[in-house]
């Protein structure tokens, strides 16, 4: 089956000029032989660019930066850290949790499904949108990476202040053309079991991230949705 790339309209239009380039075709291929050679990848096909579905590019505020899909059966849909209600925590979610407990108080995680975050203008975006199973960064290097680059750009672009949370080297590394006179840059170690307690366990980003938004008086984020 043919991959389309099919975003929310204000999407599409931002990225008009995106769209049209050789690597998006390139990539395309790429995903269509995946499928032709037997390769299963996640998310599914219909779910690749649920991020964007549901964080229209005009109402973007928040951004955090992910790296590639959960490689498992069942946990990526689309969103960066975000597991479908149902899935068991990742480890690295566990400790995003852990860190708005600490933070604001009041959390108590009902599940990992991000979506309530994201219809409030939390974009979860990963760098590479797609990963073949069980193989992590498997789709690195096949014009993702590229196209995502051009997603942070027009939120850089975007007269509204936002908040990117860059959690890691990778996600530093990748924003780091962001415009930091203009949009509130929080970096923190990453929030996996192998580096949380290296700098990201204590950043108070949730509340940060808030406090910047009420200043440039956008609502804040309920980061308690996942609590109900």
């Amino acid at each position: 089956m043919p991959i389309t790339i099919k975003l929310e309209s204000s999407w599409q239009l931002a990225l008009k000029d995106e769209l049209c380039k050789s690597y998006i075709s390139n990539l395309k291929k790429s995903l269509e032989s995946e499928e032709v050679n037997g390769f299963e990848f996640y998310p599914p096909k219909e779910l690749i660019f649920n991020a964007f579905q549901h964080t229209p590019f005009n109402k973007v505020k928040v951004v955090i930066v992910g790296q590639d899909p959960y490689h498992g059966i069942g946990q990526a849909h689309g969103l960066s850290f975000s597991v479908p209600k149902g899935v068991p925590l990742p480890p690295s979610l566990k400790n995003i949790f852990k860190e708005i407990e600490a933070d604001i108080g009041g959390f108590n995680a009902k599940h990992g499904d991000l979506i309530s975050w994201a219809d409030q203008g939390v974009l979860l975006l990963n760098s590479i949108l797609t990963v073949r199973k069980g193989q992590p960064a498997s789709h690195q290097k096949k014009g993702w990476e590229q196209f995502t680059d051009a997603v942070l750009m027009k939120i850089n672009e975007n007269e509204k202040p936002c908040v990117f949370l860059l959690w890691g080297k990778y996600a530093q590394e990748k924003g780091r053309h962001l415009n930091q006179q203009k949009h509130l840059i929080l970096k923190a170690a990453h929030p996996s079991p192998f580096s949380a307690y290296n700098g990201f366990f204590g950043c108070k980003h949730f509340s940060k991230a808030n406090q910047f938004l009420e200043k440039y008086e956008r609502t804040p984020i309920n980061w308690h949705t996942i609590s109900f």
